[in-house]
């Protein structure tokens, strides 16, 4: 079930260098919402909308976050919004996360760290938070992640902040000394079939969250499909309406 309407924004700022945090007021999307699912958000002037990760759900306020990166006009028609403003989204889309007992690792990369918030506030100090991105100036989150009371491991790819490295490295590392149940993870489809493999030699459970072209955001256009392997059987599904969580041993990385 999802709703759509036009809905004000409460809260702005700028992450990073093109990167936006918007918090919208609409307590009936938030009281539907799972962390892992995303919206569509209609930038004015464009036919198609942009699907947009949730990355916090706030019930008791009736608000959802949500953090992107301008990565084209529409995108960037939707960073010229500003508070009080309405913007008019579908949500909430697809299928989130599955929150399991014990331990958890969250893994995000870049833009992909975002959906992460939502399901490692659900374990709080019972998860490790591990992020990549390309710089210190691209780092976003942390303190949210840590105010949730996760442990955090931060990861750059040229060494000016945290770990020098990937964050599948430091997942290995990890895992040698720390007991883990559950791994999340979203981010670029390389990473994402790292950390599938990890998890599938250490006998983990993990669901990936994949990133992918969408239309529609609801099944109809069918122009978000992915191969995966069910019962035996190689099949396609839409990230939009099976997804965009997956369990990471159905996914099929590879072709």
């Amino acid at each position: 079930m999802y709703k759509q309407g036009l809905y004000p924004i409460i809260k702005k700022t700028a992450s990073a260098k093109g990167i936006f945090d918007i918090t919208v007021l609409c307590p009936e999307v938030a009281e539907l919402a799972q962390a892992g699912q995303f919206a569509q958000l209609l930038a004015e002037g464009f036919f198609l909308r942009r699907p947009i990760s949730i990355c916090q759900i706030d019930n008791a306020a009736g608000t959802v976050r949500m953090v992107f990166e301008v990565r084209g006009n529409g995108t960037e028609a939707l960073s010229r919004l500003n508070v009080g403003d309405n913007i008019d989204l579908i949500a909430p889309l697809g299928h989130g996360f599955t929150k399991r007992e014990g331990r958890a690792v969250c893994i995000g990369g870049g833009i992909g760290v975002p959906p992460m918030l939502g399901i490692a506030s659900g374990y709080g100090a019972d998860a490790a938070v591990i992020t990549g991105f390309r710089n210190a100036a691209a780092v976003i989150l942390q303190e949210d992640f840590k105010a949730a009371g996760c442990e955090t491991i931060l990861c750059t790819d040229d060494g000016s902040a945290g770990i020098h490295g990937f964050v599948t490295t430091a997942l290995e590392e990890y895992l040698k000394s720390n007991k883990t149940d559950s791994i999340y993870a979203c981010g670029p489809m390389p990473m994402l079939r790292a950390v599938a493999a990890i998890a599938e030699r250490e006998g983990i459970f993990c669901e990936v969250s994949l990133e992918q072209r969408m239309a529609c955001g609801v099944g109809a256009c069918l122009g978000c499909a992915c191969r995966i392997m069910q019962d035996g059987k190689e099949v396609f599904k839409h990230v939009c309406k099976d997804g965009p969580v997956f369990n990471a041993r159905e996914v099929i990385f590879d072709g």
